[in-house]
């Protein structure tokens, strides 16, 4: 739209009737300048505001320790839940396991891949927890603040559920320890507690039960239980580093279960050297627990692996901490360190003192050979128990992280109502009902091994979104982490992806299915719309690339065989030319579109204390939104139309992508239609009224235009001079596509590729004829046009076949050749009485003074003028009766007058009525002028 007095907008601009005139999309002056707008807010920092849970925030920095609820340090918050989760049950029931089949060299140098992997899946964490605040929902809060909410949803989600399964089978983890030492299974047979589904059931829901009262009183009875729970862990893991050193070599009983076996016994030998020689090698066998299956090197590393994934514990404690960003780093850290030195030196104990024999045929031999055999099983209790609360808590914290987005719109509105003193009593409770869920399944051996993928993925997603931001330069990308590079994110993105297919290819492909079908589910149904707020990797991603190829894309080496259209389409008001918007939307054949607009006035004047362009720059592309078109959007204020339309051809596009066609609205007087208000548009909405203003307004009957017929015509001009192709659009309010696709009455798109101004004795095969056929065929090949059959009329003056009555059919075998040669296909109709019924000889040189071929300064007779507006009526009629089954005509556009001619005012008038007479009542018609060649017959 186009508009004056400095800032309102009285479109009274001609465009196809007050439609479609000048103007581009896009602030910047670019095609792409849509993507570099959206890409400079990706780290921006808004205004303050303040979140559901009482924080204040100022972009990604805020208060936390301000804020009321948190309480928790880095040993407490962070430390404790890391270092309960990393040991699990895997350090007293499957150390063991994997000492004796894979030997102490695998053993160790697994730990080290492992905690690799850990280690810079944890440097990732920490760059991403020091560069800004981390609020509730640790890792997807994290990630959805850098993938953005689409991939942000998706992985907390798996997160989330991965916490509810995890801490399901670390409860059944915690029975099996109680059946184990006091139920039927003591190897006596006669336990203090009976054995059963239900009955293991019955425990699992107390363990369950007891461990949703301690998360209820808050999470600073986690932490005190936490660290209570970790000291007794600590004591009881000395225990047997102690009996390792002081205990003598026994005999140590098979467990009743292991039928793989004929023995009952195995030897434990006490430190010494011939031991540890035995235990340095691997040495698969078949595991007794899982019906003798055979052991290799994917089954031990996916055990010792599925242990010690616990590193997002402090993470998912980051609403509860002090200070995260210095809390998460160093406990986490330390965390990891502890257990790795702590593991290393459980296995060489092992191996030093315990066959092999032993290890892969009783996993729980470290009962029998401890001191007091109590602690082994207080270890595993404790130990399983605090994974359990961690997994609980953390399960809660991610869907109450999820509800505060509104991920999944109101569906978890009730998490939100129910939070209590920072507590989210709802997703407590919602998680430990899920948990049940997962204990009526009975067996979790399969959902253990997707327990672990689902964790893996977080920690792939994690890895990811650091990766990403370090390949963009971010320069709002400042860790004060400092130990990490993109060079840690790679191999841990790298680590985490291999080792999820190595512990189970099926879980692992399958787990990323489900994550990607989460990702385009919330990205097409999801009513939280928190990218533009919280910024999305996607973006700062698309930006790099786009300026890489942008900068490779050299116009130098534009070749006509790869040539396609690159649109500007110049608008006054889109509200009058919705049809001819989404034409051309289909005319670009996959090339630039930008829809441009003028604004009339001068900077200076402007009351505003921002330019006018900026603040309607969103409404266009609300516009393009609800239009469903692909196009930029370009605005410009200018001191009249003329002006400003140059400005756009110039600046619209970047670099070797810049529009090649302009597109223009016809200066005519017909009434302009509404299609946001009228009741049988496709286009109708009332987004873009309100409180009474209707915004982009367009020009009323009986409203004066604002530009002159003199401009129009010297806009022309303009574009031609600026070489750029040129389109004239004419009655393209009355297209209506749902009709061409319903109604088998249209059935053509029409070609008239004759300058009717200039007609000559030649075949219709210059630039311009190439040009109107080549749109016609790029509009010919989409789904909607792609029934219509293509028409090329062809128009010859009796001289063409004077004498020689046989010369016409060379001319039709000519132009077919070419079509052929060009790959269109399209049928040829002569026009009979084009040659018998017109005198173009007579006209010619009166016609010729209306354009810029005219060499003439001489003044036109009223006589002459009269008999061009009676010639131009009668090939408006010729072209009418062949138009009643016409969707498109596209007809020739000649050059307008030339400037430094006698009388160009009128000879500007008249060159405008005649193309209006052409026009009169045709169907969606575009006049064409092409300026190079578009078309190509070479491979």
């Amino acid at each position: 739209m186009i508009a004056q007095n400095n800032v309102r907008s009285t479109n009274n601009d001609p465009v196809e009737s007050s439609e479609s005139y000048p103007i581009t999309g896009g602030t910047n002056g670019a095609g792409t300048s849509r993507l570099f707008r959206q890409f400079g807010s990706l780290f921006s920092s808004p205004a303050p505001t303040t979140d559901p849970a009482g924080y204040v925030e100022f972009g990604s920095i805020s208060d936390p320790v301000a804020s009321s609820g948190r309480t928790l340090g880095t040993f407490a918050g962070v430390f404790c839940p890391v270092a309960l989760s990393m040991f699990s049950a895997l350090v007293f029931i499957r150390v063991g396991f994997i000492v004796g089949n894979a030997g102490l060299y695998v053993t160790l140098l697994q730990f080290i891949i492992a905690y690799v992997i850990l280690l810079f899946t944890v440097s990732s964490v920490c760059a991403i927890s020091t560069n800004g605040a981390v609020e509730g929902g640790g890792v997807y809060f994290m990630i959805s603040r850098t993938l953005g909410p689409e991939f942000g949803g998706s992985i907390g989600t798996l997160f989330f559920l991965a916490n509810v399964v995890g801490c399901g089978l670390a409860i059944s983890g915690c029975a099996e320890g109680i059946i184990q030492n006091f139920g039927p299974s003591d190897g006596t047979g006669s336990g203090s507690i009976p054995d059963g589904r239900w009955w293991r059931f019955l425990y699992c829901s107390s363990l369950n039960t007891l461990m949703l009262i301690v998360v209820l009183i808050g999470a600073e009875m986690f932490a005190k239980t936490s660290m209570m729970i970790l000291g007794v862990v600590v004591i009881c893991l000395l225990s047997t580093y102690v009996s390792f050193l002081t205990q003598g070599p026994m005999d140590v009983s098979i467990p009743h279960e292991n039928n793989l076996v004929n023995f009952t016994t195995a030897r434990y030998t006490g430190l010494q050297a011939d031991t540890l020689w035995s235990n340095l090698h691997t040495n698969y066998t078949k595991d007794y627990t899982s019906n003798g299956n055979q052991v290799n090197f994917a089954v031990v590393f996916g055990v010792l692996f599925s242990g010690v994934t616990g590193i997002m514990a402090g993470a998912n404690m980051s609403g509860e901490l002090k200070n995260p960003s210095k809390s998460i780093p160093a406990g986490t850290l330390s965390a990891v360190l502890f257990t790795f030195l702590c593991y290393m030196a459980l296995s060489v104990l092992i191996a030093a003192t315990t066959t092999s024999t032993l290890l892969q045929n009783n996993f729980l031999f470290l009962g029998p050979i401890n001191l007091w055999p109590t602690f082994v099983t207080i270890g595993i209790l404790t130990a399983t128990f605090s994974t359990g609360l961690s997994n609980l808590i953390g399960a809660s914290r991610v869907m109450e992280a999820l509800a505060k987005d509104r991920v999944f719109g109101p569906l978890m509105s009730f998490v939100v109502k129910g939070t209590y003193k920072n507590n989210p009593i709802a997703a407590v409770i919602a998680s430990w009902v899920l948990v049940e869920a997962i204990l009526l399944i009975g067996s979790l051996n399969t959902i253990a091994q997707i327990n672990s993928v689902l964790f893996m993925l977080a920690y792939l997603a994690t890895n990811l979104a650091c990766l990403g931001i370090e390949i963009t330069g971010a320069p709002n990308f400042r860790p004060t982490y400092k130990y990490f590079t993109w060079h840690t994110a790679f191999i841990g993105l790298l680590g985490t992806a291999i080792m999820m297919f190595v512990i189970n290819s099926i879980y692992a492909l399958s787990s990323i299915i489900l994550c990607l079908l989460l990702v385009i589910a919330l990205h097409l149904f999801s009513p939280a719309s928190q990218g533009a707020q919280w910024g999305s990797i996607s973006q700062a991603l698309m930006f790099h690339q786009v300026r890489k190829y942008l900068l490779m894309l050299d116009s130098r080496k534009d070749h006509v065989k790869f040539w396609r259209p690159q649109m500007l389409l110049l608008v006054s008001s889109p509200r009058s030319c919705c049809p001819l918007i989404h034409f051309v939307n289909d005319m670009k054949k996959g090339g630039l579109y930008v829809i441009g607009h003028v604004k009339v006035g001068e900077f200076a004047d402007n009351d505003s204390s921002n330019d006018p362009t900026i603040e309607e720059y969103t409404q266009w592309l609300s516009l393009v939104d609800h239009m469903k078109v692909k196009a930029f959007v370009e605005l410009t204020l200018s001191r009249n139309v003329r002006e400003g339309i140059q400005h756009l051809i110039r600046i619209s596009g970047m670099g070797a992508m810049k529009p090649n066609t302009t597109i223009l609205g016809f200066y005519d007087e017909e009434q302009s239609k509404d299609f946001f208000e009228h009741e049988d548009s496709p286009y109708k909405t009332s987004e873009f009224d309100g409180n009474g203003i209707k915004l982009f307004p367009y020009r009323k009957s009986g409203e004066s235009k604002s530009l002159g017929v003199v401009d129009y015509v010297r806009i022309i001009d303009d574009v031609l001079r600026m070489r750029k192709n040129l389109c004239l659009c004419r009655h393209f309010h009355r297209l209506d596509k749902q009709m061409i696709a319903r109604n088998n009455h249209i059935r053509y798109i029409d070609v008239w590729p004759v300058n009717i101004f200039e007609p000559k004795n030649e075949d219709p095969f210059d630039v311009v004829s190439q040009f109107m056929m080549q749109l016609a065929c790029i509009i010919n090949m989409l789904p909607v046009w792609k029934k219509l059959e293509l028409r090329v009329f062809l128009c010859e003056s009796e001289t063409v076949s004077e004498n020689s009555a046989a010369f016409e059919r060379p001319a039709e075998h000519r132009l077919d050749q070419r079509l052929k040669l060009l790959r269109i296909s399209a049928s040829i109709h002569k026009i009979p009485e084009w040659s018998k019924d017109i005198d173009f000889a007579k006209h010619r040189n009166i016609l010729k003074q209306f354009t810029g071929n005219s060499d003439s300064n001489q003044l036109m007779a009223e006589e002459n003028i009269n008999r061009s507006k009676l010639y131009m009526q009668r090939i408006n009629q010729i072209i009418r009766d062949r138009s009643n089954a016409t969707a498109v005509t596209f007809m020739y556009l000649p050059t307008p007058p030339a400037t430094p001619s006698v009388d160009y005012k009128e000879k500007c008038h008249h060159y405008l009525d005649l193309l209006t007479e052409l026009t009169f009542d045709l169907p969606p018609t575009i006049l064409v002028h092409g300026i190079d060649a578009v078309t190509s017959t070479t491979l």
